[in-house]
C-alpha cells in the first residue's frame, strides 16, 4: 500500500514538474514574442532639428573637397558652404537662389532671368558665378590694384577677399569699406559683414578670373 501510494505520489509530481517546465516554456516565447512585437512596431520619429542637422552633416560632406587648399577650387567650395551648404536648390528666407546664394538682381547682371530653371541648373549656377566674380573684378578692378597687400579697418586685403565681399553686399559696398577706411560696413539681413568676408576669404587664387564688364551667361 504504501509502495502504492508513494508511487502515486511520485507521478503525480512528475507530471506537475512537467506541465510547469510547459507553462514557463510557453510564458517564455510570449515575453520573447511580446519583445518582437515591441521592437518592430515602435520607433524614433526625428524631429526637425534632428532632420535638419543630419541634411547639414550631409552637405558639409558632399560639399567638402579635400586637398583644395587655396586653390580657385578652395574658394568656390568654401563660399558655397557658407553661402548655402553647397545646396543647388535652397532659397532662403529673402529669396536668395541657389549654391551661391543669387539676388534675381545679380542674375539679371549676367544675363539670367528664368530662376526656376537657375535652380534645376547646376551648371548654369557654376557659370553664373564665374561670371559675376569677372563683373565684380571688372568693377573693383581699381580698388583691387589700390589696396591689396594693405590693412584697411584691421582687415588685410586680398582680391580672393575683396570678390567674397562683393558678392555678399555688391560691388558699391566693397568701394564704400575701403575708402572710408573700413568705417562703412555693409550686413546683410542675417548680419554678416563685407569685412568678415574679406577675412573669411582671404589669399585664394582668382588671378585667372578675367575682368569683364558685361558678362552673359548662356545656355
Amino acid at each position: 500500500m504504501i509502495k502504492t501510494c508513494s508511487y502515486f505520489i511520485g507521478f503525480v509530481l512528475l507530471i506537475a514538474t512537467v506541465v510547469s517546465g510547459f507553462k514557463s516554456y510557453e510564458i517564455a516565447l510570449i515575453k520573447q514574442h511580446k519583445t518582437e512585437i515591441k521592437e518592430s512596431l515602435f520607433y524614433h520619429v526625428a524631429t526637425e532639428e534632428e532632420v535638419a542637422n543630419e541634411a547639414k552633416d550631409e552637405a558639409v560632406s558632399l560639399a567638402a573637397i579635400p586637398f583644395t587648399g587655396k586653390s580657385f577650387t578652395g574658394f568656390k567650395q568654401a563660399l558655397a558652404v557658407r553661402e548655402s551648404l553647397g545646396l543647388y536648390t535652397l532659397v532662403n528666407s529673402y529669396g536668395y537662389m541657389g549654391k551661391y546664394q543669387f539676388g534675381k538682381s545679380a542674375l539679371r547682371a549676367v544675363g539670367i532671368r528664368n530662376t526656376a530653371g537657375f535652380l534645376k541648373n547646376p551648371i548654369q549656377q557654376e557659370k553664373a558665378f564665374n561670371a559675376l566674380l569677372a563683373k565684380n573684378k571688372w568693377e573693383l578692378r581699381n580698388e583691387i590694384k589700390k589696396f591689396e597687400g594693405k590693412k584697411v579697418g584691421g582687415v588685410h586685403i586680398t582680391e580672393s577677399g575683396i570678390l567674397a565681399a562683393a558678392h555678399l553686399g555688391g560691388a558699391g559696398s566693397v568701394k564704400n569699406f575701403l575708402k572710408s577706411n573700413g568705417h562703412n560696413g555693409f550686413r546683410d539681413g542675417f548680419g554678416t559683414s563685407i569685412k568678415s568676408y574679406m577675412t573669411k576669404f582671404a589669399g585664394y587664387d582668382t588671378s585667372h578670373i578675367i575682368p569683364n564688364d558685361s558678362p552673359v551667361v548662356t545656355m
